[in-house]
């Protein structure tokens, strides 16, 4: 059976119920004040309990008929109007499921269930499309960026088959740096697929400790590029997997690092404790960018254009990584320019209490 017609026989049953109760309250309560008495030949002269049981039955057999209709109908067109909303979410789910992802249910009424139930499957609707809009974004420059170095690799291997005499020297060298890039590339692609499934452990990590340790891992590029690198704050415990986030403080010390002044550039590493988070800010000089630019270097393969003049390029997945290590810490990555040029990236996490 339907929920439509379950509700109806339960309005229906529950309503019969009650008129038997009721009409047996009745009866009950008349058989006190009507005498008892089998001899009386005359029933319709003098009242008393065969005349009662004579006159009351049909009577309650009709009532019971009549609730018994009125609790059908009442019961089916009430029940229809109360799971109308429930068919608007049905057909959205069909749509859904047939790939319409666009389709909203914006249910009109009052704040009630059906209308949160609504509300928030108009919101993971919404969340769905963006996400399988970011992936298949994601598919096509992931596509194009290994295709790149695929097709040079051939290229390569075509010319020194075309030429057997020509020093291979050269060409080995190249393929070895496209192909560097291209695992690169592969590992990054493998890191942002995990961090985003979030499936990895959780432990107390402390970001003043991972900055440290970024900052001395990259000292040697900093030096060689002319930058200067400084790190401070307070102890900044989070819950979270060390390996993933210290990938995030290397991912965004790398990109101040090589996005920045040709010469004598800084980069601030500065870690602080909230009420309820605790973040990490690095900081750096550089060309000045507009608030559009940063807005879309969080999303992969975004390069800017001082990125394509150096030699430490990358894959254009650092800050992508980044962000998504961070939406699986359940924080918040802020991108903001620099009057004085440069960017300032701010990664908000979730305060762990210290053992006490």
């Amino acid at each position: 059976m339907s929920v439509r017609l379950r509700l109806t026989l339960s309005y229906a049953g529950f309503l019969m119920v009650a008129g038997v109760l009721l009409l047996t309250a009745v009866w009950v309560y008349l058989l006190e004040y009507v005498p008892d008495d089998w001899n009386q030949r005359m029933l319709h002269q003098n009242p008393n309990r065969q005349l009662l049981a004579y006159t009351f039955a049909p009577a309650a057999a009709t009532v019971l008929a009549i609730l018994l209709v009125f609790g059908l109908l009442g019961g089916w067109f009430l029940a229809g109007r109360m799971l109308a909303p429930l068919t608007r979410i049905t057909e959205a789910t069909r749509a859904a499921t047939d790939g319409l992802l666009s389709h909203r249910i914006r249910l009109p009424g009052r704040k009630d269930e059906f209308r949160e139930l609504a509300d928030a499957f108009d919101t993971m609707l919404a969340r769905l499309e963006a996400h399988v809009a970011e992936q298949k974004r994601f598919a096509a420059n992931a596509s194009h960026e290994l295709r790149t170095p695929l097709a040079v690799s051939k290229t390569l291997l075509e010319v020194a088959r075309a030429d057997p005499d020509r020093d291979t020297g050269e060409i080995i060298d190249r393929l070895h740096a496209v192909n560097s890039r291209a695992i690169d590339l592969t590992e990054a692609l493998l890191l942002l697929s995990r961090a985003d499934r979030r499936s990895f452990p959780r432990e107390r990590v402390d970001l003043s400790l991972l900055a440290e340790e970024a900052a001395e891992t990259l000292l040697p590029l900093a030096e060689v590029r002319g930058v200067t690198v400084e790190t401070q704050g307070d102890i900044a415990p989070t819950i979270g997997s060390p390996t993933l986030l210290l990938q995030l403080t290397t991912n965004l010390l790398h990109n101040a690092i090589v996005h920045n002044l040709p010469d004598r550039g800084t980069v601030r590493v500065t870690t602080s404790v909230h009420p309820e988070t605790v973040d990490i800010t690095v900081e750096n000089t550089g060309t000045r960018l507009t608030p559009e630019v940063a807005s879309t270097l969080t999303e992969p393969f975004q390069r800017g254009a001082e990125r394509l003049r150096t030699h430490h390029t990358g894959v254009g997945l650092g800050l992508a990584i980044a962000e998504t290590i961070t939406r699986a810490h359940d924080g918040t990555l802020t991108l903001t320019p620099r009057s004085a040029g440069g960017l300032r990236v701010t990664v908000e996490l979730p305060v762990t209490a210290p053992h006490g």
